[in-house]
């Protein structure tokens, strides 16, 4: 089906989530705004396949590769991606811990460390620059103890390991396989907030405890008084963030040390927006706030994506016209 009609087109590709891409369908779909939502059908993608969707908001391809294939065909086509599908595999937390430093936010002392273990095929021969044996004493000089050991790509708190000592940190570095991993310092904070970031620019700031089970980190945080100044600069910076990575979709964790707010987790491009996670207040400030975004992205209202062949594509179509 092509999106050539009147009514522009607003796919969901989910996981096993319901509460969230339920809600915004049908959110989306009881305005009067000419876009309507639905949540993609795909069976197989070919270089024909003609443009369906206005947007597609991707929930899920970080797991499923399949997904990633399909939606860089889809943003060729024209489709607005949320979040945009090659920046979104090409980061990862090392680098986005650099840009926050780069751009005046303060993070954590992170090291990024070499893998454990190598898929079959790299050999000693392969690892010739890499120098050896690691200096875990610097390395842990430099963090300090305790620190978290966690992959330098991905999320949902896999492989995420509080350390106290090196003895504990080279233990926990020999479950880690074949990923690449980072070591922070831990930040012992008075605060800890997370934002929740639609469209790069509407933030809300809400209290969040890492500290809690999955369903209670929102719902069961202490309710921090945040000086109004302090508020004001977690919003610019989680912001800045945001427009750095091109995310429209984002939460942003923020850890309060001495009055400091430093960047801990800013990139969680599919992030939970469960109610049973966000409690009915976040959720429904969620839902609408993405159904706003999808709607004027949908109606044409988008950023720059910079694609490196959209000038090209430009100039051909137009000789095509």
């Amino acid at each position: 089906m092509s999106s050539n009609s009147s009514q522009r087109r607003v796919g969901l590709l989910v996981g096993r989530e319901r509460s969230f891409p339920d809600a915004l369908i049908a959110e989306i779909n009881t305005r009067n705004s000419g876009v309507s939502a639905e949540y993609v059908r795909i069976g197989h993608t070919s270089l024909d396949d003609e443009r369906r969707y206005d947007v597609i908001v991707d929930r899920i391809s970080h797991e499923v590769s399949y997904y990633q294939a399909f939606l860089k065909r889809a943003a060729l086509g024209g489709t607005h991606i949320v979040n945009n599908p090659f920046w979104r595999i090409a980061d990862d937390k090392f680098f986005g811990t650099c840009l926050a430093r780069e751009l005046g936010i303060a993070v954590p002392k992170t090291v990024a460390l070499p893998n454990k273990d190598y898929p079959e095929g790299i050999v000693a021969e392969s690892l010739g620059n890499l120098v050896y044996p690691v200096d875990w004493q610097a390395i842990a000089d430099y963090t300090g103890m305790p620190a978290f050991l966690k992959p330098h790509w991905g999320g949902g708190w896999k492989l995420v390991n509080r350390v106290d000592s090196i003895e504990e940190l080279l233990a926990r570095y020999d479950e880690s396989g074949a990923y690449c991993m980072i070591l922070q310092e831990e930040i012992s904070w008075s605060m800890y907030v997370r934002c929740i970031c639609i469209g790069q620019r509407e933030i809300l700031v809400v209290p969040w405890d890492p500290r809690k089970s999955h369903f209670e980190r929102y719902v069961g945080a202490m309710h921090w008084r945040l000086d109004s100044g302090l508020e004001r600069l977690i919003v610019e910076q989680a912001q800045l963030l945001n427009e750095a990575l091109g995310y429209d979709m984002n939460t942003v964790e923020f850890a309060v040390r001495d009055g400091v707010p430093y960047a801990i987790d800013f990139m969680n491009s599919a992030p939970d927006f469960d109610i049973t996670s966000l409690g009915e207040t976040y959720f429904t400030w969620t839902v609408n706030a993405m159904a706003d975004l999808a709607i004027a992205r949908a109606n044409g209202d988008r950023p720059r994506t910079n694609y490196r062949w959209d000038a090209l594509l430009a100039g051909v179509r137009a000789l095509r016209a």
